[in-house]
Parts: structure tokens; sequence; C-alpha cells
């Protein structure tokens, strides 16, 4: 047994030999997932390779990063085929469509930052592969991510941030049932990215050089408005710019062209922006209103969120969290590190973190993601969306004319 197949057979755990062991491997035809393949091969696991084609939008089966469309199938199939395996495609397009590409679009016109990839998971993904690979019989099915799984003390699995933190994934995949975990293997958990690239020239895999896909890969511009206004006709209602104070400060086209945080191409002009003698960012979208609420960097700050459709994977329930808060830490966007925070139920399932010091730039669509711990290979208890980021700064009031408009901008 190579070393890799060790750390592949640890992080597996399945109580049958790998002869007598079905694995199916959701197949996106990049390196990472084509690897598994391969590791699974190698050791002698029975291995049946499936992809879902989950879109095809023109320029983005060719466009470099983009996954799930013609070029990552016609990979996934040269894969499998260089394995020895069988593979399937099976057309998800539809239901992709209905259940996160549309969906992106309605948040995002509503002034809120959806994260796709992760309904992609917890509505398409994990949901249809699962049932795919139940009907092939398979007694586990295995995926590319980076994110590690071992058995609990209840007879199930928890999921553990990655080995390599470069790429941790966990972010992504808060949303996996405890149902789905017993059934889910992610082997590169225990993998550094060099070490997969290095094992994909070993098996000499045309994917072994292939770019990552991005996070977003169905928008085929890179431009997310582009998107929003085609699908949803309207979406850029013209309204204005406005302080927190209240002051209207200008005018703007849309607030789909807006992010929380923004600082830059606000369209105030010079004169307006500096009024205040201070830089102003976008503290909060309000769609209903077709405003732009902008303000100083401490209006950004947030110190607590409401959370809405909370996933639980830790311990026990989430109602039975204590009244006073459960410690964790909390992590509201992938790029950014977990912090400390308590997390406390709410009736109806919902939750409500509170962050030990503030966070910027938060924004209702976010996930919000708990760790039990501040540590680079923590377990992750689970998640929710944001509903409502409760900011330091006020309530904007009723605007007053404006003293400075500059229309021109």
């Amino acid at each position: 047994m190579t070393t890799a197949g060790a750390r592949l057979l640890n992080s597996l755990d399945l109580p049958k030999p790998p002869a007598e062991t079905r694995v199916v491997v959701a197949m996106s035809g990049g390196v990472d997932s084509s690897v598994v393949a391969a590791l699974l091969r190698e050791e002698g696991y029975d291995v049946v390779g499936v992809t879902l084609q989950l879109y095809d939008h023109g320029e983005a089966t060719h466009r470099k990063g983009a996954c799930c469309a013609g070029q990552d199938i016609h990979d996934a199939r040269q894969v499998a085929a260089r394995l020895g395996i069988p593979h399937y495609v099976l057309d998800y397009e539809t239901r992709f469509r209905e259940t996160v590409i549309d969906t992106f679009a309605q948040s995002y016109a509503s002034g809120e930052t959806p994260v796709p990839c992760v309904a992609c998971n917890q509505f398409v993904k994990f949901v249809d592969l699962f049932d795919t690979a139940k009907d092939l019989g398979a007694d586990a099915l295995a995926t590319g991510h980076y994110i590690a799984s071992r058995a609990d003390d209840r007879g199930g699995r928890a999921l553990y941030r990655a080995f390599d933190a470069s790429r941790d994934q966990s972010y992504f995949l808060f949303a996996t049932t405890r149902a789905q975990l017993d059934m889910l293997r992610f082997p590169l958990g225990e993998y550094a990215k060099s070490d997969v690239r290095e094992l994909a020239r070993r098996f000499s895999l045309d994917v072994a050089e292939k770019a990552d896909s991005q996070d977003i890969c169905f928008v085929p511009s890179g431009h997310y408005t582009d998107l929003v206004e085609r699908l949803s006709p309207g979406a850029a209602v013209p309204g204005d710019i406005v302080h927190v104070d209240g002051r209207v400060l200008g005018r703007h086209a849309g607030v789909i062209h807006y992010t929380i945080g923004q600082r830059r191409g606000l369209g105030l002009g010079a004169a307006v922006a500096g009024h205040a003698a201070e830089p102003l960012f976008v503290v909060r979208l309000d769609a209903a209103k077709a405003q732009v609420v902008v303000g100083p960097r401490e209006a950004l700050e947030t110190r607590r969120v409401a959370l809405r459709n909370v996933n639980w994977i830790g311990a026990g329930d989430l109602a039975a969290l204590p009244a006073e808060g459960l410690p964790i830490s909390a992590r509201v966007r992938s790029t950014r590190p977990p912090t400390p925070a308590l997390l406390r139920p709410l009736p109806g399932g919902g939750a409500e973190v509170v962050f030990e010091t503030g966070e910027f730039g938060v924004s209702p669509g976010q996930a919000c993601v708990f760790y039990e711990r501040d540590d680079e290979r923590a377990r992750v208890l689970g998640g929710g969306f944001i509903a409502h980021a409760e900011a330091q700064a006020p309530e904007p009031a009723t605007p007053e004319p404006a003293l400075a408009l500059d229309r021109s901008a």
C-alpha cells in the first residue's frame, strides 16, 4: 500500500475491504476529483465516476476556470477512461438553474450577497448525487473537496477543517446534514494541494496542471450584474445614495451595482464624497426603497447577526444550547479567519451570533459558519445564512433635501 493510500484509507473509514466496497466519485473534470478517483482505483475500490452537467452557457464551456460544463465533462470522461472505471453524465441543468442560478439572481437583486456554492452543494450535488449513488449500490460518495470527516462519539461522522488551510472549503459545506455525512467521504482532507498536483502527474492525468474552478462558475462574463439584469429584468431600479445621517448625496442606477463595504466607484463625485472629510463606504442596501446607504468605516462594524436556515451538525441539538450562548468561532466570509463569538438559538430554529469584536462589511445573504474553536483543524458545527446584520450605526433618518447634490457623477 502506498503512503498516499494509507492516508486515503484512514480518511475513508469504511468497514468492508476495498474490493467489496463501491464508491461513487463526483467527478467535476478538475484535478482534485480526478485524483480522488485515481487514488481509490489504485487502492482497489470499485469506483464509479459520476458527473453532473449543471449548465452550458456558451462562453462558459470554454472559459478558463469554469466547471460542470462542456470541457469539464470531456475531461472527466477522459480521466475515467484512463483509469478504466465506469462514468456517467447526468443532466441537471434545469434543477441547477431553478435552485441555484435563479435564486442567486433574486437574492442579489434584493440587496443580499448570496453564496451560490453553498446552494449548489446543498440542493443539487448532495441531493442528486446521493440518489444516484444509492441507485448504483454505492457504499460511499466521495468528492474532491478540501475538508475532513471523521467518526464522532455518537456513531456518526463529524466535519473538520482541511489540512491545507489555504484550500479549506468548510465555509461552503456547512449545510451538509448528518445523514449525508454518514455516506460522504472527503479523501483530500489530509492532503496539500501541491501533493494532489504531484499525484495527478504520477497518475499521468491530463488535468494535472488544469486551473482551479472559480467560486461562481456560471457567470461567463465575470460580472454578476449582467446575469441579474438578464434573469430579473427591472432589477436595476435607480434611487438615492443616502448618508447614514439622512443626507441625500447623489443618485445611483440600481443597488445591484453595489456591495456592502464598497468604497470606490460610488459615483458621488469628489466634492460630495469629500464633504465630510472622511472616506465613505456602502453600509447597507435597501432594495425596497432603492437606496444605497453610505457612511464612515465605523458604520460598517457589526456585532450581531441573526441567521435563517440554520444547519447544526455539532453534538446534541441546537435548541438545547445554553441560553447564555455557546462560545464558538464564527466565519462570515470564506476569505476571513474565524473569530471568537457566542452562538444563541432563537425560536423557530434560527440563531444569532454575537461577535467578541466587530466584523466589518457583513451583508445579509452571506453564510455565517460555526467552528468549535479557533484552530486550523477545528470541527465544523454548522452555520446559517445572515438574515439581518446589526451594525453599530443608527438607522438612517428620513432623507432631507440634499445640500450638495451631484447628479453628473
